[in-house]
């Protein structure tokens, strides 16, 4: 069974874009690879080790899955774990929860 959410790690610019815009395009990876990276709670910590490392001010949103329906594929990243990749704009109203790391 998939989870029912999903989490994406967010610099503190890319936060307020998303929240002056309410809706994400992805960062440059996710633009590069044609969908938006989430992890779920099991990955978020080593997805934050892998790439964010060092930095400040992470902001940790916390992604409704059902609200986003066909738009989510799980699909085989990371020592072949299934990771959900959202095909589509993020829209802040998927977002029920927030998490701030410094």
């Amino acid at each position: 069974m998939t989870a029912s959410t999903a989490f994406k790690v967010l610099t503190a610019q890319q936060w307020r874009d998303f929240e002056r815009e309410r809706v994400f395009r992805g960062a440059p990876v996710d633009i590069a690879d044609g969908y938006i990276h989430l992890s779920t709670a099991e990955q978020l910590e080593e997805t934050i080790a892998k790439y964010f490392a060092g930095e400040t001010g992470l902001m940790i949103a916390e992604v409704d899955l059902l609200q986003l329906g066909g738009k989510v594929r799980w699909e085989p990243a990371r020592g072949g774990a299934l990771f959900p990749h959202i095909y589509a704009e993020l829209p802040i109203e998927a977002v029920i929860g927030l998490e701030r790391r410094d």
